[in-house]
């Protein structure tokens, strides 16, 4: 490891706050992962007169059990949970997933907290820890996904925009401009009007008007650096326009890039909230927490909405918020390892 990443590390590692958000960030998404493991209606495993099921991941019919119906089992029905009763099942700690209605539960919904639904329910009968735990998970996802394509396009765009500079620059910056003029929120709402979004078509189209986050950043390093002695060389050797931008540009333009990456992370989640709260999003049948936030206003006596998942959202952005901080002063070369520690 070069001595400049070894500084970058320790920098780091000297923000504790930083370093701490990083942590409980990345236990909590990892914990998200294994979401069927901890909320789910159905068994992790099932032992049966000596067979073994795994309806986490298979799908078994009901007659498989002794019973009548060939359609999915429903492991919380009384019927099918006294048909398995004489086995062994190996239950999540929350037996309830992000859509599975509690049919039993006592009206009105939503329901308060109690002792089987630790955070209440939605206004459908849906157990809100539950929903917390996949859309979490859900919106980190999608963040990532979309940070990392947006960034690959931005970089992309505005490297060829610095590098080559002349009418290159010019054309892209007019694009760029007329581009970011667009309003997303009309686009979106005529483009649902035509097709039902889905994960992939909502990471698409917002892919299209985020990728101009980090443009100007990474032009204005090539800018600075293709007029650099190391890169006239490089030309006058013969080696080609795309080498050198690869090896001895880029590396340069990704120390300021990568510093916005957090940042741009936390402003994909957001966005992904904000239009599932104006239905704008994903459908129905994802768990959005932009959509539970939507329940919590139609829902203000159920103040155990609101709460749960104002407080995911704020956590989930601080800490987020945090690591950016850290990755900033990180790759900060007027800062010395250990000169100002984060509390």
């Amino acid at each position: 490891m070069s001595p400049v990443n070894e500084r970058r590390i320790a920098n780091f590692r000297a923000n504790r706050r930083a370093v701490w958000s990083l942590r409980i960030f990345a236990v909590l998404f990892v914990l998200t992962l294994c979401a069927e493991m901890i909320a789910n209606d159905k068994p992790i495993v099932l032992v049966l007169d000596g067979k073994l099921y795994v309806p986490m991941l298979i799908t078994y019919p009901e007659t498989d059990f002794g019973g009548e119906l060939p359609s999915e089992a429903d492991y919380l029905d009384p019927y099918v949970a006294e048909l398995i009763e004489p086995g062994w099942a190996l239950w999540p700690p929350i037996r309830f997933s992000h859509d599975t209605i509690d049919w039993d539960i006592e009206l009105p919904l939503p329901h308060p907290p109690d002792d089987e639904h630790i955070l209440g329910t939605d206004a459908y009968g849906s157990d809100v820890l539950a929903k917390l735990i996949y859309g979490f998970r859900l919106s980190v996802l999608f963040g990532l996904s979309l940070t990392i394509m947006a960034s690959a396009i931005g970089v992309t765009v505005g490297a060829l925009q610095g590098y080559f500079g002349g009418i290159t620059d010019l054309v892209g910056q007019r694009m760029v401009e007329i581009w970011t003029g667009l309003p997303l929120l009309f686009v979106l709402i005529i483009l649902n009007s035509i097709v039902e979004p889905t994960f992939f078509w909502m990471l698409a189209t917002l892919t299209l008007f985020s990728w101009m986050a980090l443009t100007g950043v990474v032009r204005a390093e090539f800018l600075r650096a293709r007029n650099f002695e190391f890169v006239r060389a490089a030309r006058a050797m013969g080696v080609g326009n795309l080498t050198i931008m690869r090896r001895h540009v880029l590396p340069n333009a990704m120390t300021a890039a990568l510093t916005y990456t957090p940042f741009l992370l936390n402003s994909s989640i957001a966005t992904l909230t904000a239009l599932d709260f104006l239905n704008l999003g994903l459908p129905l049948d994802y768990p959005s927490l932009g959509r539970l936030l939507t329940q919590a206003k139609a829902n203000i006596d159920a103040p155990w909405l609101g709460l749960s998942v104002f407080t995911t959202l704020a956590l989930m952005l601080t800490l987020l918020i945090f690591v950016g901080e850290g990755v900033r002063d990180a790759f900060d070369p007027r800062r010395v390892v250990g000169s100002e520690r984060s509390a």
